[in-house]
C-alpha cells in the first residue's frame, strides 16, 4: 500500500465548512450571472455615478424603454438596485455601498491586470 504525502485534510474541512451554505453560493453565482451581461453591467456602472430614470437609461444605451425596464426588474430582484418615485417619474440608484464595492474592487482589478 502506497502511503499518501498528500494530506491536507483539515485544510480541506476548515474550507468546505467556510463555503458549507449552499444558498450564500447560489446567491454569489446568480449576482455575478446577472454582472456578467454587458448591457446590466453598463446600468450598474452608469448608476454607480448618478441615479437615473428609465428614460436616461434608454437614451444612454440606445435601447428601447421596455428593454431597460426589464433590465431594471432583474437588478431590483436580486436587490442591485433601488428605485424612487417624484410624482411620475421613477429613478434608480445602487442598492447599496456593497454594490458599488464589488464594482470599485472589480474596476481596479482589470485595470491592474494590463
Amino acid at each position: 500500500m502506497r502511503k499518501n504525502s498528500h494530506n491536507h485534510a483539515a485544510a480541506v474541512r476548515a474550507v468546505r465548512k467556510a463555503i458549507a451554505d449552499p444558498e450564500a453560493v447560489e446567491g454569489l453565482a446568480e449576482t455575478f450571472k446577472i454582472l456578467s451581461d454587458p448591457t446590466r453591467l453598463t446600468i450598474v456602472l452608469a448608476l454607480l455615478r448618478s441615479e437615473l430614470c428609465v428614460l436616461d437609461i434608454s437614451s444612454l444605451l440606445g435601447v428601447s424603454e421596455s428593454a431597460v425596464s426589464h433590465q431594471m426588474r432583474l437588478l431590483k430582484t436580486l436587490r442591485l438596485v433601488k428605485h424612487r418615485k417624484d410624482g411620475r417619474m421613477v429613478f434608480y440608484s445602487l442598492d447599496d455601498e456593497h454594490i458599488e464595492d464589488l464594482i470599485r474592487v472589480a474596476e481596479r482589478h482589470v485595470s491592474e491586470r494590463g
